[in-house]
C-alpha cells in the first residue's frame, strides 16, 4: 500500500470527485482531503492510498494535469523529519 500526496487542489474540490479521479487507475483505498476547519473548503493538499503499481500509474498519468481548473502535483508522501510537528522543549 502506498500513500499518495496531491497538492496544488482547487479550494471547491470534493473528496468523491478526487476519488472519482484516481479510481481510473485503481482501488482507492482511503481518501482524506485536507479541509478547513472556518470554511469548511479544502485547503488545497489531501492524500490516497493504493497499491504500489496502481498509485505508480496514478502519478504518471496526473502529475501535472489539470483538475477543477489548477494543475495538480500527484507524488508518494514524504514524511516530514521530525514525527508529527509541534513544538519541540
Amino acid at each position: 500500500m502506498k500513500k499518495l500526496f496531491i497538492g496544488s487542489l482547487s479550494a471547491n474540490t470534493k473528496e468523491q470527485e478526487l476519488r472519482d479521479l484516481f479510481s481510473e487507475f485503481g482501488t482507492v483505498r482511503s481518501c482524506n482531503l485536507i479541509m478547513d476547519v472556518f470554511s469548511g473548503q479544502c485547503k488545497g493538499f489531501g492524500f490516497i492510498e493504493m497499491e504500489g503499481h496502481e498509485a505508480r500509474a496514478a502519478i504518471a498519468g496526473l502529475n501535472g494535469k489539470e483538475f477543477n481548473g489548477k494543475s495538480i502535483k500527484v507524488n508518494f508522501e514524504t514524511p516530514k523529519p521530525g514525527g508529527r510537528g509541534g513544538r519541540r522543549r
